[in-house]
């Protein structure tokens, strides 16, 4: 086993260029009841045009994670304390507001998870779109239209011209969140970060959504970190997976490693409680029993302890450090969290 110190190495050979470097990230918020440790120092990378998936229950700090990312944690009460985000050899950290600006929407852009509290309702779709493009591209007049519909039709939005003066409330859910893609890709970045963008939607259109933000991701190189809850769809389109767990990452790994052979108890049990096609009527869902611990007292040791089914683990007072257990595959090695 090798320790892992600083940062994650790929697991897809294909792509040797690192575009993002998270290094020991840690976002904290202080409020009256005390400091809470969303973000807890990661550590990973992202490389061209490749499909991160970041999966973890509820308030695992995935999202709080990306936000730090893209230097939008409200502050008060929010603030990066320490770490760095190296985005093409730039210490986003260190930029202020008005450097970020240049960044946000242009080079790395953001797809949230409920497009209708993104999307302004008193401006039109096209206004919406327009607006990125003449801050960062300069547009101006007919180019700028026709950039706003190519970007529409671009994302599979009927009749692309005659909806650009309709309001968000004028479009479907699916196509809301297409809007928002659209506004995302307007400016070619480099990187995508996906929020939960398919929670508000039906399955259907969840799988739609998906295959375009795949299949626009491999057209257009574009690298794409998917936030989700859900196994299957990492499974599907990720080409690396990472999981997190109270405000750290507890196991990293190709797709087909975490699926094939996850680590982890945390991780084991996530996949226990998915639905399989192939199951019998009589097999029962696992659970993980208890709750995530409280992020303003975490435990000293292993944070999964309290809730991992080997009820004797002795974890040492301090975190377990991430290892290499195999090529491209990293654990928190907690010796009795861990499976062999």
């Amino acid at each position: 086993m090798t320790t892992k110190t600083s940062k994650s190495k790929s697991t897809t050979t294909k792509k040797d260029n690192v575009l993002l470097e998270v290094n020991n990230l840690t976002t904290h918020f202080f409020t009256q009841d005390g400091v809470v440790k969303a973000v807890d120092g990661i550590s990973y990378n992202v490389h061209e045009g490749e499909v991160v998936g970041i999966v973890g229950e509820s308030g695992c700090g995935k999202s709080v994670g990306a936000m730090s990312v893209m230097k939008i944690i409200p502050n008060p009460p929010g603030r990066i304390v320490d770490g760095s985000v190296t985005f093409e050899g730039e210490n986003l950290v260190d930029l202020d507001e008005s450097a970020m600006r240049k960044i946000r929407g242009n080079r790395i852009a953001m797809v949230f998870q409920e497009p209708m509290t993104s999307l302004n309702p008193v401006l039109t779709v096209g206004r919406q779109l327009t607006e990125t493009l003449e801050l960062h591209q300069g547009l101006r007049g007919d180019e700028l239209i026709d950039k706003a519909e190519e970007l529409l039709a671009r994302v599979g939005i009927p009749d692309p011209r005659g909806r650009l003066s309709d309001y968000p409330h004028q479009f479907s859910g699916g196509m809301r969140q297409r809007v928002m893609i659209a506004i995302a890709l307007s400016c070619d970045p480099k990187l995508i970060i996906a929020d939960e963008p398919t929670t508000a939607l039906d399955v259907t259109i969840q799988a739609q959504i998906l295959e375009l933000m795949q299949g626009l991701a491999k057209d257009y190189g574009t690298a794409l970190i998917i936030i989700t809850h859900n196994l299957g769809v990492v499974a599907r389109y990720a080409d690396r997976v990472i999981v997190m767990y109270a405000g750290k990452i507890i196991e990293e790994g190709s797709a087909e490693e975490i699926f094939h052979n996850p680590m982890h108890a945390y991780t084991r049990g996530l996949l226990a409680s998915v639905p399989r096609l192939d199951a019998t009527d009589h097999v029962r869902l696992q659970t993980i029993e208890g709750l995530p611990p409280d992020l303003i007292a975490p435990p000293p040791g292993c944070g999964f302890a309290p809730r991992c089914q080997k009820k004797v683990c002795k974890c040492p007072e301090t975190p377990p450090a991430i290892v290499e257990i195999k090529k491209g595959h990293y654990i928190a090695d907690c010796k009795c969290c861990m499976t062999k």
